[in-house]
């Protein structure tokens, strides 16, 4: 089978990492080949903090995903996310020369590249800039400006900033597991391509991802992404707060939270118990399911009220910006019995457990229905997506990777004319532009090389 064929999503997370070999069968729908699961060692809060065991943990996710899959990896599409993630609201313009030409993508990439200049902190670095709405001249509220006449060109951004430090570790990370990275893709809005429908992302929607380190916060509105944050708690403090509040160990402890807890302790028995095993001879432990819900339900209230902070700083409440699909809950931690009903209470948003098995055709054993595999999917979806944007005469996947942002905007397809006359040929060249994923591992490749 070539490598062509297929393609491989790499979740990187906090508790395990997860690799998905997978591709588009004939009826558009995604056939998962094979699936591979180490324990995340080395990465915390979604940041790498041991490059050695998060290179060994990448290895064997791999290599049981080669194994399911029958089929060498070689090129994976990774998430990135973590607490150094953070997002800005930018607006700026330009004077454009000839206001009688109709607008381009090179004018839009202009404006792109202004804001780009932006002044960050220190170790700080612009990953992506979003276009949000345009305004030429006096009209605003424009979603394609391509092909419009107008002497002044501005828009609105969503700026998504990280720490290229971080971004290098996980770089050096899977280069050194022996594997190509074609594309990064911020994890938030990989859930998000897996579990939210158009119309939900059309009425305005917050998908909500708990991981088990951090918990990754994407806002729509009007099909645009408004709004993107990292909370830097997840449910691995769930389980912390079970350990010490119960005095048992940390496997016990996740036990009991996947098997037996709950975010509502007036839902649960206090005369219900669960029996917890002594260490080496020590007596049997018995904790009250009304106990252990009381310990989770203090941290979970805490976190649906910081993201609740975040739903209020983007204006949720507004009239104008009221998110009408409510909130998506997904990534393993809501899998916690009764966690949706707490957070329709606490944010007063309809709340919706999301999975990503609408996109997936043969998960005949639901084994992928779970929330936690919502983000490896959805990154197998942008690697897939990626992969049907290369030209057919390419035959090298490595060699894809490997094409900088400036050869692929300077590229023609074969047969087409561009001119500054004809905005739906503009269009046709716009759709060749590189994914964002591909932007920033450009970025990345870069900054190696000025290094070296």
């Amino acid at each position: 089978m070539e490598t062509r064929e297929y393609s491989v999503g790499l979740d990187i997370g906090t508790t395990k990492i997860v690799a998905i070999v997978g591709r588009r069968n004939a009826h558009g729908k995604i056939e998962i080949m094979g699936v591979g699961k180490a324990k995340s060692l080395g990465v915390h809060k979604g940041i790498v903090n041991n490059i050695a065991q998060t290179i060994g943990s990448i290895r064997a996710a791999v290599d049981e995903a080669e194994k399911s899959a029958g089929v060498p990896i070689t090129n994976v599409t990774v998430g990135i996310a973590g607490k150094h993630i953070r997002s800005l609201q930018h607006s700026d313009y330009i004077m454009r020369e000839n206001p009688e030409a109709y607008i381009t993508e090179s004018d839009i990439e202009q404006l792109k590249n202004q804001v780009k200049k932006l002044v960050m902190l220190p170790g700080e670095e612009i990953i992506h800039v979003l276009p949000q709405d345009y305004k030429v001249d006096s009209d605003g509220e424009i979603h394609e400006p391509i092909g419009m006449h107008g002497k002044r060109l501005e828009a609105n951004f969503h700026v998504v900033v990280g720490q290229m430090g971080s971004i290098r570790n996980i770089v050096r990370c899977v280069k050194e597991a022996g594997l190509v990275m074609e594309s990064l893709t911020l994890e938030p809005l990989a859930s998000s391509e897996a579990v939210l429908t158009h119309d939900e992302k059309e009425a305005g929607v917050a998908i909500v991802d708990i991981g088990g380190g951090t918990t990754d916060i994407a806002i729509f509105k009007d099909n645009i992404i408004r709004h993107t944050c990292v909370i830097p708690y997840g449910g691995g403090i769930i389980s912390e707060d079970i350990k010490e509040g119960c005095s048992i160990i940390e496997k016990h402890a996740e036990q009991l939270k996947v098997k037996f807890g709950s975010a509502i302790p007036e839902l649960e028995k206090d005369s219900t118990f669960v029996t917890i095993p002594g260490l080496y001879d020590r007596p049997a432990k018995e904790i009250s399911l009304r106990t252990l819900a009381s310990i989770i339900n203090a941290r979970v209230e805490e976190i649906l009220e910081m993201i609740n902070t975040e739903l209020k700083a983007y204006g949720a409440y507004e009239q104008k910006k009221k998110l009408i699909a409510g909130i998506v809950l997904t990534g393993g931690g809501s899998n916690l019995k009764n966690l949706r009903q707490l957070a329709n209470y606490i944010t007063g948003f309809d709340a919706r457990i999301g999975f990503a098995n609408e996109y997936v055709a043969n998960d005949k054993n639901q084994y992928l229905r779970g929330p936690e595999y919502a983000t490896s999917i959805g990154l197998l979806m942008e690697s897939l997506k990626i992969r049907d944007n290369r030209p057919q005469a390419e035959e090298e996947p490595v060699a894809a990777a490997e094409t900088t942002t400036e050869q692929v905007e300077t590229e023609e397809p074969q047969g087409e004319v561009v001119t500054d006359t004809d905005p739906k040929e503009v269009k046709k060249v716009k759709n060749k532009k590189p994914t964002f994923g591909q932007t920033l591992l450009d970025k990345v490749k870069k900054f190696f090389e000025e290094v070296e």
